[in-house]
């Protein structure tokens, strides 16, 4: 499996506080649509349920579009650089065991941005699930098959 060995150094400053809420995104490399075959985003989503199985995060709502992902997350006792690693190592094991190929699958690092106390998790949570319509991809976000929230 893969090891993200610089994954602490990709930004400096960069906090990770247990109990907190974070937007994320990855992006696949070079934004090839892998995830267009929602078979291969379900490989995917299977990591960010195991995460959460395992304690590492709790996922108020993720959705993984042709060439990335979005997540809103609050993180358990883990760091945001353990958590991305795990997901992206785990998903490109599977994505390329499934597709028969090696290689890289994400992009090298991805953005992150802790959601202030104050702000509505409930409206960020809608922006990042409406991504398959403001992408043309579906004109109701029930009929896109890669996404969920956990008020549903």
């Amino acid at each position: 499996m893969p090891v993200c060995m610089n994954a602490g150094r990709l930004r400096i400053g960069r906090l990770s506080e247990s109990g907190r809420v974070y937007l994320l995104t990855a992006v696949v490399h070079q934004r090839q649509p892998f995830f267009a075959d929602w078979r291969l985003g379900r490989l995917v989503i299977q990591q960010l349920r195991q995460a959460q199985e395992e304690g590492w995060a709790d996922f108020l709502t993720w959705v993984v579009m042709p060439d990335h992902m979005h997540c809103l997350v609050q993180l358990r006792d883990k760091t945001l650089a353990e958590l991305m690693c795990r997901i992206k190592s785990r998903s490109s094991v599977a994505v390329n065991q499934a597709l028969g190929r090696q290689g890289r699958l994400w992009q090298k690092g991805y953005h992150d941005r802790a959601v202030r106390r104050e702000e509505d998790v409930k409206a960020l949570a809608r922006y990042v699930v409406a991504n398959p319509i403001r992408a043309g991809l579906v004109t109701r976000v029930h009929d896109y098959p890669l996404w969920d929230a956990c008020w549903l």
